[in-house]
């Protein structure tokens, strides 16, 4: 007897359910494409004990005559394609044939349809994917189908499921998707008969805002750009709305929802250093591209995307990513939670929290307004100073125009910009304003608060350090700037197996930087000179912390090796939170920050601004 039989029909269809119905929600998300797929206006999804119990997808859609409601439960039955050729150039969002057959095979299976052009309608029930039932019936235009007892007949599937929460989140997630990629279409959803929502406008604001929070949709950046080989449109999140997960970022290609680690991974490089370590932003692109270009036959599942030209996609999606990014106000708002609302969960309704949160302003224009906030600053200056009231001692000859900060005088001639001057003086050297006076002050040593025309505005000291150090660092490497100061009394170091690797790998990009080392024995380093920016006293501490410091990147992010020696040379040397600054020295670094090309974050992602406007205040304390 022959050992290799030929498997029945509904046992092929049960192993073929495994991989095109992994859980609730995919019944979901093959339902939704069916109906978007018929021309549906109007789609309506009702859900009960997170799918287990019933999925139901009701569309006004084409409908069905008998004849194709017959056969679309049956395997590779599509009316998508009807040759291979047309795989290279689908147009619709299904094409395998095989999502009615595999979800029937495993559900009590019931659909109602009728044809645009008929008069009466079909109900047809099936029964772990045998047809039950097959009757006439009066129903409207459209179809209807209802899914029944998931996985009633593969235990096995159904013991494996996730919590009701954990199941309902993720159909959630795939009805969030469609409905956000299809604002033409009118929404309803239902969870255990309560109506979650119901979108008859095609505002994409309305829905944006009520799946993220109140006027979270005032907070995006708006993407917009065609050529001849792609388009690419859509919204961005600013710093503040980033996220952990990245379930809260869409990527769509032609309105299909795909998954693509290429895009997203030159999406996060696009915000580079804008976002905290291991985070994402929130993103919500459509990319349109010649479907002869792609492939979408990859999975059955059809999330995954190929490219034929990979490379010249990421090129142009990473640009344009980058270009708008780098256009934006990315100085955070203070607001408080009760009056910008709550990116809402699969509930639908608003947790009550009353913390304050960052929220990043609407730009209306795409152009940046880093120089308005600058702008702000020094005007508030000026007028203390044009009123009489000065609070620097401006005769005191101590400061040159943009003094660096905290450096002893190294007796050398200094190169171009990157000037040495003296910034640590004694109390009597520096005359104190009147309290009244100043609109610069130190809070606990820690953060620097400057009085603008529209409000307060806050500035940590060591990350503004580190953004200021990290761009002369970047600057000085790529352009072989002089940056060497000479040691009187050479420092040596004995590094341990590890570091002394790791300083090997980088010694060639330290000398770049402005360090003079030598090798002095086995693993021991001479450090003869150092970067002008480098404290006095702290050049063997500097040193080996940076080599701790870049070991911990290169594991943990991943970094390109000069942008990694930046970020450690920048967080190492920075000045240090609780260090007291004189007026002067706050002043510099303000001017210095402002000087670089992204002043609102550090080179890691924290927030370096934040802005407190007066009507804000206003409002906290009851007088709006």
């Amino acid at each position: 007897m022959p050992s290799i039989q030929r498997l029945p029909d509904i046992v092929a269809n049960k192993i073929s359910a495994g991989e095109v119905v992994q859980r609730p929600a995919s019944v979901v998300k093959e339902l939704l494409e069916n109906a978007i797929d018929a021309g549906a206006t109007r789609i309506v999804v009702s859900i009960k004990d997170a799918g287990k119990q019933l999925v139901q997808v009701i569309d006004n859609g084409s409908g069905m005559e008998e004849s194709d409601a017959l056969s679309c439960v049956e395997r590779f039955a599509t009316s998508k394609i009807r040759s291979a050729e047309e795989l290279e150039a689908l147009g619709t969002l299904g094409f395998r044939g095989e999502a009615l057959a595999s979800i029937s095979a495993v559900s009590h299976f019931e659909l109602k349809t009728r044809h645009d052009g008929g008069e009466i309608g079909m109900l047809l029930r099936y029964e772990g994917g045998e047809l039950s039932e097959q009757v006439k019936n009066a129903c409207e235009v459209g179809t209807s189908i209802s899914v029944r007892n998931l996985f009633y007949n593969v235990p096995a599937r159904r013991k494996f499921l996730k919590t009701n929460a954990t199941e309902f989140r993720h159909i959630f997630e795939v009805v969030k998707a469609q409905v956000l990629a299809y604002p033409e279409i009118e929404w309803q959803m239902f969870n255990d008969d309560e109506e979650l929502f119901d979108f008859r406008s095609s505002d994409i604001h309305e829905r944006l805002n009520f799946f993220f929070g109140d006027d979270f949709s005032a907070s995006l950046s708006e993407v917009h750009e065609e050529n001849d080989f792609l388009s690419l449109h859509g919204y961005l999140g600013k710093p503040s709305m980033q996220k952990r997960q990245k379930h809260e970022q869409y990527i769509y290609i032609n309105r299909r929802v795909v998954q693509n680690r290429m895009l997203s991974q030159a999406l996060q490089q696009a915000y580079g250093e804008l976002l905290e370590d291991r985070h994402v932003p929130f993103a919500l692109l459509f990319l349109g591209i010649d479907a002869r270009q792609i492939d979408v036959n990859v999975h059955p599942a059809k999330l995954e995307v190929k490219f034929e030209d990979d490379r010249s996609v990421r090129s142009m999606f990473y640009t344009i990513i980058r270009r708008t990014v780098r256009l934006q106000d990315f100085s955070p708002d203070v607001v408080d939670r009760d009056l910008a609302g709550k990116s809402r969960g699969f509930s639908g309704k608003l947790p009550q929290e009353n913390a304050a949160t960052l929220k990043f302003p609407d730009v209306p224009s795409r152009s940046s307004t880093t120089d308005d906030l600058y702008r702000e600053f020094r005007d508030s200056i000026a007028e203390t100073r044009d009123s009489g009231r000065s609070v620097v001692n401006e005769q005191a000859g101590l400061f040159a125009q943009k003094p660096d900060l905290y450096n002893e005088p190294s007796g050398e001639e200094p190169h171009g910009e990157f000037k040495r001057i003296p910034a640590r003086f004694l109390d009597d050297e520096q005359p104190e304003p009147e309290e009244s006076e100043t609109k610069i002050w130190q809070l606990h040593n820690k953060y620097i608060c400057c009085q603008i025309r529209q409000g307060l505005m806050l500035i940590d000291q060591h990350v503004a350090h580190e953004r200021v150090l990290y761009e002369r660092a970047i600057d000085i490497m790529d352009n072989n700037v002089p940056n060497s100061q000479q040691l009187l009394f050479p420092q040596k170091i004995e590094l341990n197996p590890w570091e002394y690797e790791i300083y090997r790998e980088i010694c060639d990009d330290l000398g770049r930087l402005g360090f003079n080392l030598g090798a002095f024995g086995a693993r021991t380093v001479m450090i003869e000179g150092v970067p002008q920016d480098v404290r006095s006293g702290s050049e063997t501490f500097i040193l080996q912390d940076m080599i701790h410091e870049y070991q911990q990147n290169a594991e943990k992010l991943k970094l390109e090796k000069r942008e990694n020696l930046a970020k450690s040379y920048s967080c190492r040397n920075a000045i240090m939170s609780g260090q007291k600054l004189s007026l002067e020295e706050m002043r510099s670094l303000i001017d210095k920050l402002f000087a670089t090309g992204m002043p609102y974050v550090c080179p890691h992602g924290r927030p370096v601004i934040i802005r407190i406007m007066l009507d804000q205040l206003d409002r906290m304390f009851g007088r709006k």
